[in-house]
């Protein structure tokens, strides 16, 4: 969870919520960690390395329905690696400018990333294993020193009046950017695919998702303290695309912003490097559930054909959809697939062990969270909004064009 995700959307959430923005990010991790009560009795049911692709199967069978929301889930894991490019994007020229024009740097940048992520991808699957365990290290170490300097700097800092409940947006509005941003939290649901390989499931399941989701919960609440009131709202808007590292020069100066966005990097691009080989995975598994043409189970330089499928889809998105638009694409794409999951969760809860209400809960709100992200988008960001439902008509369609020809 803790990848490209706070680095990449952290702007886009204050200038949505402003002074609530700890209460957006609040609200998006405490739908989360409802979700994760499904994804918990799931997964203790039906341990698999299909994770979210097998859940929804054995909820629905292999229908078009189950394929299409199958095949969302790996849109959706492109829609993820877009946003964390376009972070990498924006983060990497403070750094270096290739060029003096911000926006050919930015499309340089973003592209090369994922060029890079897809050749060690093919190179060894043992490197990116290593590359993530160490990224996971630097980047918690980076982003909790800026926690505790930063909670020190907001001592005397006028700032910290933006986040009096006064500077706060409408109730709908702190809902609606927290929606826009949940897909900062969506990476609890990868632990279902490593389910198989964890000891003494029945105790260290509940644990892995639980403990995980309520770290980043505390993590990104007290971020979105510590940047709202380290900086007025005019910086953040100014610095949107890369405001966590503007958020550290009032404590550390150049050297803070520096330090910072050498973090952004790390972890956009471990991030990228983890979903490209997450999702070239799930995008076997649904072929191999003959959800998908069976063409996704070939090889190409002894790796699924859906790796580089993936990195090319990522490198278009990237360079054609902004941030807004990529965010709102990946939230609501995740919340429709998480909706179904609790629903899942629910209509299975006697074999499964479970409660009823707790996965209706996280039905209902993850539907209430999509009427209400799709209502504020389409006066901001109508784009985002025909993005996902095109993604979302393409996905069934081409479930149902496969299904019917298979027949």
């Amino acid at each position: 969870m803790v990848g490209g995700g706070i680095f990449a959307v952290l702007g886009l959430a204050v200038s949505l919520a402003k002074g609530g923005t700890p209460i957006a990010f609040l609200l998006a991790g405490i739908l989360a960690l409802i979700t994760s009560y499904s994804y918990v009795n799931l997964s203790k049911s039906y341990p698999d390395r299909g994770g979210t692709v097998k859940f929804i199967n054995q909820g629905f069978g292999k229908t078009v329905f189950s394929g299409g929301v199958n095949n969302l889930l790996w849109v959706s894991y492109i829609i993820m690696m877009s946003l964390y490019a376009s972070a990498f994007g924006s983060y990497a020229p403070n750094l270096f400018e290739i060029t003096s024009n911000g926006t050919i740097n930015f499309h340089i940048y973003a592209s090369a990333i994922i060029v890079l992520a897809t050749a060690i991808n093919y190179y060894s699957i043992t490197v990116v294993g290593k590359i993530e365990s160490y990224a996971v290290i630097i980047k918690l170490v980076i982003l909790l020193g800026f926690i505790f300097i930063g909670a020190y700097g907001l001592i005397g800092n006028p700032n910290i009046s933006q986040l009096a409940m006064s500077r706060w947006e409408t109730p709908i509005k702190l809902f609606a950017g927290g929606m826009v941003i949940f897909v900062a939290y969506e990476g609890f649901e990868l632990i279902a695919n490593a389910v198989p390989d964890i000891d003494n499931p029945e105790k260290n399941i509940p644990r892995a998702y639980y403990y995980s989701v309520l770290f980043v919960i505390i993590l990104y609440v007290i971020i979105a303290l510590v940047t709202v009131g380290s900086l007025p709202f005019g910086d953040i808007a100014e610095a949107e695309d890369y405001v966590l590292a503007e958020a550290a020069k009032p404590m550390l100066g150049q050297i803070g912003f520096s330090i910072i966005t050498i973090a952004a990097l790390i972890s956009t691009f471990s991030a990228i490097n983890a979903s490209l080989y997450g999702g070239s995975r799930v995008n076997y598994e649904i072929a191999e559930d003959d959800e998908l043409p069976h063409y996704f189970l070939g090889k190409f330089h002894k790796q699924p054909i859906g790796l580089m499928i993936s990195a090319v889809a990522t490198i278009i998105l990237v360079n054609v959809l902004d941030l807004e638009s990529i965010s709102t694409a990946g939230s609501i794409g995740f919340l429709l697939i998480f909706a179904i999951v609790n629903f899942v969760g629910y209509k299975l809860s006697d074999a499964i062990g479970g409660g009823k209400i707790i996965p209706l809960i996280g039905f209902v709100l993850c539907i209430v969270a999509i009427v209400v992200l799709v209502n504020q988008q389409f006066d901001t960001n109508s784009v985002g909004v025909y993005v996902s439902v095109a993604i979302f008509c393409v996905c069934f369609i081409i479930e149902w064009f496969y299904k019917k020809s298979e027949k």
